[in-house]
């Protein structure tokens, strides 16, 4: 992945996958949190939920749905538990944080 996102011109340098996903989510969460109250940031729960996606598609390129039933969201509650965490915006969200991490 390092070497299309090189050779595409995307980074100017080879980066190791994970570094970039890692780079990309710190971004995403400040962007996210930029400008709105304290209450309506990501909660504990959640941000500690959305580094699993991330260390996920560090491996996967991308989280799916069908993801949530498969280690180590499985373990943590699956779909039941990020529809807790995450409400009906799960559904916007999957698909929001498979472009912002992996871009």
């Amino acid at each position: 992945m390092a070497l299309i996102r090189r050779a595409s011109g995307i980074d100017e340098k080879l980066t190791p996958f994970n570094d970039t996903v890692r780079r990309n989510f710190q971004t995403w969460i400040m962007q996210k949190h930029a400008g709105i109250p304290t209450e309506q940031k990501f909660t504990d729960a959640q941000t500690a939920w959305l580094k699993l996606i991330r260390d996920h598609l560090t491996t996967s390129f991308r989280f799916e749905r069908h993801d949530l039933d498969y280690a180590p969201f499985d373990a943590q509650g699956g779909l039941g538990k990020m529809h807790a965490l995450f409400g009906d915006g799960m559904d916007s969200l999957i698909p929001e944080i498979n472009h912002a991490l992996t871009a």
